[in-house]
Parts: structure tokens; sequence; C-alpha cells
């Protein structure tokens, strides 16, 4: 699995003109599952997720979590994030898993952040959705797991 996780100050994802989520302060994830991807790494990057520490805290140093700092979470399904454009202009997206696959491991990682004591706000999978990400730092780290 593939996040990449974006500190920001207020992120949406639209559906069809609705807004199917919103945060103020707090993490946009964007979710890439990879065939073969397992339950394991969903929930061992969800921990990773809940206790990174990316929040700034008193002193202005990178020392507080999510759960910290009483943000929530935007988490968004993304199979691009598997894409793969060496081989010309078009990307291939052979690794990404398919949608039956990569449903129920996303799901999972939004479970364990939320058991985590996270308050999660999500996308809609298979969905065309707009996303508004108000980047703060900006910070931006890449989980592979």
């Amino acid at each position: 699995m593939r996040l990449v996780v974006q500190r920001v100050k207020q992120g949406s994802v639209t559906v069809a003109g609705e807004t199917v989520g919103a945060i103020d302060d707090g993490l946009v994830v964007l979710i890439g599952v990879r065939r073969g991807d397992t339950g394991e790494q969903a929930d061992w990057l969800a921990d990773k997720t809940a206790r990174l520490r990316i929040f700034e805290d008193d002193a202005g140093k990178l020392n507080r979590s999510v759960l910290d700092s009483g943000g929530r979470v935007l988490a968004i399904s993304q199979f691009t994030l598997y894409g793969d454009a060496t081989g010309g202009n078009r990307p291939s997206f052979i690794e990404a898993a398919r949608p039956e696959d990569a449903e129920p491991l996303i799901t999972r990682y939004i479970e364990r952040l939320r058991a985590l004591g996270v308050q999660v706000e999500t996308g809609r999978f298979r969905a065309e959705m707009q996303v508004l990400i108000h980047n703060d730092g900006p910070v931006t780290i890449v989980l592979d797991r």
C-alpha cells in the first residue's frame, strides 16, 4: 500500500457537486492499494498515520501527531498512486489492486484509524472526485508498506 499524507489547513472531496467529506486542520491521505497487499499492511499504515509527528508543538518542532493535535483525517482512495509511466507516456496501472481487492483494505485502514481515536472523513470509492487540498507547510510524506 502507498499513502500520500499531507498536513492541511483544509481539505474536502466533492462527488457530482455534493461535498461528501470535509475537514479543517488535519491530514488528507491519498491511498493506493497494490496487488497482493494485506490487512496487516493497512493496520500498520493506519497506526503510522495516527502517530506520525508532523504537527508543530509550542516550540515550533514537529512533535505532535494528528491524535495529539485533535486534527481529523480525510481519506481518499487513489489507484493512480500505482501508475507506472516508465515505459511510455500513458501510465500503466497493472500494479494497482482490482477494486474488489482494494476496497476492503481501504475500509480496514479507515476503521483502524477510527479505532485509534482519529475522526475520519472519506471520499467515495470508485467515484469521480474533485479534491480540494490546502496543504499546510507544505508538509507531505509518502508512506509505503
